[in-house]
């Protein structure tokens, strides 16, 4: 499993929990590292290499930080669905895809759209992976339409 793979899986599952309970990003990470860390099993999931570490963090905290503009922007772009109607899986992976779409220059876009996709398919419901390609398509059209030159 590639390092910036296990990042992503690891900053959906912070997300997640941030979505169900109250509390700052700093309390939540320290929770999941200390019980991934002290579980021989879930420890083998965690990102290895210092870096991907801290992709992992950066994905969380740019995410948290702009969470109020990525949920403007996902409901802008799903027709006929509510935020709070998304399953919390979906909505973390969208709201994370987002992030890396608008504030992570160096992460060409169809990696973070094929990443999303593949994070839907292996952790959301039966039609996530189309349901998040339809929204992060749509941006993601919309955005090379406004600057094609910074799209490849």
């Amino acid at each position: 499993m590639q390092e910036r793979r296990r990042a992503r899986e690891f900053a959906l599952q912070v997300l997640y929990g941030m979505d169900l309970q109250d509390r700052n990003v700093s309390e939540i990470l320290d929770f999941f590292w200390s019980i991934l860390e002290n579980h021989e099993d879930l420890g083998k999931k965690l990102p290895r290499d210092e870096g991907a570490k801290q992709f992992a963090l950066h994905l969380v905290q740019g995410t948290w930080e702009n969470i109020d503009q990525i949920d403007g922007i996902i409901r802008n772009y799903s027709e006929h669905w509510s935020l709070e109607r998304m399953s919390r899986v979906d909505r973390s992976i969208l709201r994370m895809a987002v992030y890396e779409l608008l504030f992570c220059e160096d992460i060409p876009p169809k990696v973070s759209l094929n990443e999303a996709i593949d994070l839907g398919k292996l952790y959301g419901s039966e039609n996530s992976g189309a349901f998040i390609n339809g929204i992060l398509d749509a941006l993601y059209l919309d955005k090379l339409a406004k600057n094609p030159a910074k799209n490849p």
